[in-house]
C-alpha cells in the first residue's frame, strides 16, 4: 500500500473515531443538566470537575483527531479515558435486569474496541494528512 493511500485510511479512521468524540460532548453540552444527573447516579466522584472535564476531553479530543495535531498522545489519553468510560458507564456486572445487561455488554466491549482503535494510532501516527505529518521532518531522499 502507497504512503497516500495509508495517509487516507488513516485519516478517515480519525475522522470515524472523532465523530463519536465530537457529537458526544456536543450531546453532554447541551444536556448537562442530564449528563451531571447521569454521572451522579454512576457514582462518579467530583462530578462539578469531572462533567466539564468530560466534555472537554471528547471536544478537544475530536478535534485532535480530525486535524491530526499529537496524535499519539491523543490516542493513548482517548484510549486510557475509553476504557475508563466503559468501566464506569458500562458496568453490566452491575445490572440485573438482562436486557439491559445484555445492551451494557454490547457498549462495554464497543468501548474497548474503540479504545484499540485509540492505541493503534497510537503506534501508527497520524499518517500524512494531519498537522503532525506536516510538521514532520523531510528527507531529500524518495523511495
Amino acid at each position: 500500500m502507497s504512503r497516500a493511500v495509508e495517509s487516507g485510511v488513516i485519516f478517515l479512521a480519525r475522522v470515524a473515531l472523532a465523530v463519536l468524540f465530537l457529537w458526544g460532548a456536543a450531546m453532554k453540552g447541551l444536556g448537562y443538566a442530564s449528563f451531571v444527573g447521569y454521572l451522579q447516579a454512576q457514582g462518579v466522584p467530583f462530578v462539578t470537575f469531572a462533567a466539564p472535564l468530560v466534555i472537554a476531553i471528547e471536544l478537544l479530543g475530536g478535534i485532535f483527531l480530525v486535524v491530526g495535531f499529537r496524535i499519539r498522545a491523543v490516542g493513548l489519553i482517548l484510549a486510557i479515558y475509553t476504557v475508563a468510560t466503559a468501566i464506569l458507564g458500562h458496568d453490566f456486572w452491575n445490572v440485573t435486569d438482562a436486557a439491559l445487561q445484555r445492551d451494557m455488554v454490547v457498549h462495554f466491549w464497543k468501548n474497548i474496541a474503540i479504545a484499540g482503535g485509540f492505541l493503534l494510532l497510537t503506534v501508527t501516527g497520524a499518517g500524512g494528512i494531519s498537522i503532525d505529518g506536516a510538521r514532520a521532518p523531510r528527507s531529500g531522499l524518495s523511495l
